[in-house]
């Protein structure tokens, strides 16, 4: 089993990864877990005019790493391997991306308690990916 876990460094998303741990034994074998943080797209217009294309690349990748850093600490004291990836997008359509191109089994996701007008005026993550998603989702409350 392949999974995709994607992470916002959330404590809902890191217990996510407890909940896999918790049932990593159901298994014949060890499931492959892939870790995806998705770092919304900034650099938009004039940004780039301004702001280099590797210091927007570092800012992505040091708010990634910083989400994830728990969930990889909880997968390295659990000793069960791992890849991470940090992508720049939009959140579900990144996720299911992902999904597709990595092969992954089923997405494994935390449903966070968004407001009402929060939900309205974004959409919620997990009701997009339960949309485009191509393999199962487990939301995790």
């Amino acid at each position: 089993m392949k999974f995709l876990i994607p992470i916002d460094g959330s404590a809902q998303a890191n217990a996510v990864v407890d909940y896999v741990l918790n049932h990593a034994q159901d298994f014949s074998s060890a499931p492959q877990i892939c870790l995806l943080n998705v770092q919304w797209k900034i650099a938009t217009g004039n940004v780039k005019l301004f702001i280099n294309a590797d210091t927007i690349d570092d800012y992505y990748r040091e708010l990634g790493m910083a989400a994830l850093a728990e969930a990889r600490t909880k997968l390295d004291a659990a000793n069960l391997g791992y890849e991470y990836h940090i992508s720049v997008g939009t959140p579900a359509e990144a996720i299911v991306q992902y999904a597709n191109q990595h092969g992954v089994t089923q997405i494994v996701m935390s449903h966070h308690s968004e407001s009402d007008l929060q939900a309205f005026l974004l959409g919620s993550v997990v009701s997009k990916v339960l949309h485009l998603a191509n393999c199962p989702v487990l939301v995790v409350k």
